[in-house]
């Protein structure tokens, strides 16, 4: 072989070995996608929303508050469809999507395997079309989490932008999604909080926002809801490290315990095993089937009766020296307070099937009603409810909590403020990514 050829097969050879090494050796800066979290207390009871940019089809962005709730199958939001938007050619502060035709496989998927399980609602038709598309669309089930109530949208080829994170900054830079959603008309939204025109889905669902997550972001999640309306708590999409100030040296990760998350069926949301309910080293048994539901919609933790006395019961002897008051609803033990004076009562253990515990302090078991009076903030949910215990919110607030579907588990953390920090203490400031 001629040595001018030798030469260069050695450094088109050497060129591409290096340019190999340097794909292998690229590492993104950011770890995760990141949103702020709002609580709302204008609606019946008190929700939480996430603050995503939903796109036009004409390039342009409109950021939007989108009702946080990890049961959903599917993402829908106040938008319209659209087929050929030119430039100007969708209404001001409207975003428009791109249809999905009923002749789809992701419209039979949907209707059929990943929707809403509501015997009330009435069934779909495909007949309406697009003006200048000529194809019919996918109307889909709907059903407003607050209120129950049935409704219709359009599936939806929709874009969803976040900004990216390495957990401790949030970069300029930016991270996209695409899933299938759903289009439904702006009355749908009524029962929500003021400005929240959407509902995210974080389920389990393949037509839930994490099952659109790709690398280098992974399958999970980590929610952390705030406990007051002034200051926004945070959703990280993708593993961490997180941190919260003021410890900004303090990998949150480091304070969590992981319990399995247990199928049920029929449903895509996240249940974990508990099998007792402990308050001052007294057991009480869940008996029969452990399966425990947890919720973003729930404003409170919900007991089957049987539970539920025997909770009261064991209550009301550990807190005996603080002075009853009559009870206020939905709640069923209270207790007379003054203004400005916190009572601190012991921990409610959540004994786990796989020996972990998880404290719920005072801070999530001790509801401030009136200035008078504070009630135990665990409801009684009937002698015949499904599911023995429905973790609601209240029992989130102030807890970082981690929904890990590549390893199908759940972290927590018990109340963040034990640890002098708070989901309100991520730092949101903008920095530009390397």
């Amino acid at each position: 072989m001629p040595l001018l050829l030798q030469l260069t097969l050695i450094i088109v050879v050497a060129f591409l070995s290096h340019g190999h090494e340097s794909i292998a050796q690229y590492v993104p800066s950011y770890t995760s996608a990141v949103v702020p979290v709002n609580k709302h207390n204008d609606a019946v009871i008190p929700l939480y929303s996430a603050a995503i940019t939903a796109t036009y089809i004409n390039t342009q962005t409109l950021k939007a508050n989108f009702l946080i709730d990890i049961d959903a199958p599917f993402n829908w939001h106040d938008c319209i469809l659209q087929w050929n938007i030119y430039p100007d050619g969708c209404p001001a502060n409207t975003p428009c999507t791109y249809p999905v035709s009923c002749e789809e496989y992701v419209c039979t998927d949907v209707r059929t395997t990943h929707t809403y399980e509501n015997p009330t609602c009435p069934p779909v038709t495909n007949d309406s079309t697009l003006p200048g598309w000529g194809y019919c669309t996918c109307p889909v089930t709907v059903v407003d989490p607050v209120m129950g109530s049935c409704g219709q949208a359009l599936l939806d080829y929709d874009e969803f932008i976040m900004k990216t994170s390495n957990g401790r900054n949030v970069f300029t830079s930016t991270y996209s999604v695409y899933p299938n959603a759903a289009c439904a008309p702006s009355w749908s939204f009524e029962s929500f909080p003021t400005n929240v025109s959407g509902v995210m889905a974080l389920s389990t669902s393949p037509h839930a926002l994490p099952a659109y997550l790709f690398q280098p972001i992974k399958r999970s999640i980590a929610l952390c809801l705030p406990s007051t309306v002034s200051a926004p708590g945070v959703l990280f999409f993708g593993t961490g490290p997180y941190y919260l100030l003021p410890q900004s040296d303090l990998d949150v990760t480091s304070l969590l315990s992981y319990t399995p998350l247990i199928k049920h069926p029929d449903s895509f949301g996240y249940f974990i095993g508990v099998n007792a309910i402990v308050i001052k080293k007294r057991s009480i048994d869940v008996l029969g089937n452990a399966s425990t539901k947890l919720s973003t919609i729930d404003p409170y933790t919900t007991l089957r009766t049987d539970i539920y006395k025997w909770v009261i019961r064991r209550f009301s002897m550990v807190t005996k020296r603080i002075p009853p008051s009559k009870s206020i609803a939905p709640f069923g033990l209270c207790f007379s307070t003054f203004s400005n004076v916190s009572l601190k009562v012991p921990d409610i253990d959540f004994s786990l099937q796989d020996g972990k515990k998880w404290s719920i302090s005072t801070a999530n078991s001790i509801k401030q009603v009136t200035n008078d009076v504070s009630c135990l903030a665990f409801v009684d949910g009937g002698a015949t409810t499904e599911l023995p215990i429905v973790i609601g919110t209240f029992q989130f607030e102030d807890n970082f909590l981690v929904f890990d579907l590549e390893n199908s588990s759940f972290g927590f953390s018990s109340s963040l403020l034990r640890k002098h920090t708070s989901c309100a203490n991520f730092n949101f400031t903008l920095i530009s990514s390397h």
